[in-house]
């Protein structure tokens, strides 16, 4: 659940590269080591989740935000400012 002004900071889809055209896992590019092990270079590591988490329970966010998806819809608030998105007063909603 996201507000306006924040739909268009939202992350775009991830799309494979052109094959040797600046892709990061050809050798020509200078992208990636001959023989080079993976686990020892930590530099080049990808993590699918960043560090952001949930205000609220701590979980991790899968892009920038406040809010994880389930909290914000909770609370009726933009995950990614917190701006009051809609009212859910009458929503009937467990705590479970």
């Amino acid at each position: 659940m996201v507000c306006d002004k924040c739909e268009k900071k939202l992350a775009k889809v991830i799309v494979p590269d052109k094959w040797k055209e600046g892709a990061s896992n050809t050798t020509e590019s200078g992208g990636r080591k001959v023989n080079e092990n993976k686990l020892l270079s930590k530099k080049h590591r990808w993590t699918p989740y960043g560090t952001a988490k949930c205000t609220i329970c701590k979980q991790q966010l899968h892009q920038e935000g406040k809010y994880c998806l389930s909290c914000a819809y909770k609370k009726g608030v933009c995950s990614m400012c917190g701006k009051q998105v809609l009212d859910t007063t009458h929503y009937k909603q467990s705590n479970v």
